[in-house]
């Protein structure tokens, strides 16, 4: 039940962050707007590190395979991509579209055992719900 909490904590977050970012970048421009959300997004990284004890940076090194560490870079496009989408397609529209591309997309990694991922078995009934949600982002538009 906490893990379900937590995403649905983790959605509205999202889809208020993207509003807010959105209404930076109208202001600047998208790379300040995006630049600015990573940097307040490491300072707040670096205050919970100093206060929650601390573990030790050089384990980034220690990462392995080295492609897992390209989350930021990841993290960077995200910002980019939900303004632009939240900017053009509006915030409830955007945030469909955005999370049935990652229902998708997390079950193909699910199915194929990508990047580490434990590999499980491929269901009929999954996909059926995939091309519901994007029958829904049709009937939403």
């Amino acid at each position: 039940m906490t893990g379900f909490i937590i995403a649905l904590i983790s959605g509205a977050l999202m889809s208020i962050q993207g509003v807010l970012n959105t209404g930076v970048s109208k202001q600047t421009s998208m790379w300040v707007s995006t630049g600015w959300v990573q940097l307040t997004a490491f300072l707040t990284c670096l205050i919970l590190w100093y206060f929650s004890g601390r573990d030790d940076i050089s384990a980034l090194l220690s990462v392995h395979p080295k492609y897992m560490l390209i989350g930021g870079i990841i993290g960077a496009f995200i910002t980019y991509t939900v303004v632009k989408s939240m900017g053009t397609l509006g915030p409830a529209k955007a945030a469909l579209v955005i999370v049935v591309s990652q229902i998708i997309v997390a079950y193909a990694v699910e199915v194929f055992g990508l990047f580490g991922v434990e590999k499980v078995g491929f269901e009929w009934k999954k996909l059926i719900g995939a091309v519901v949600a994007i029958i829904g982002i049709i009937i939403f538009n």
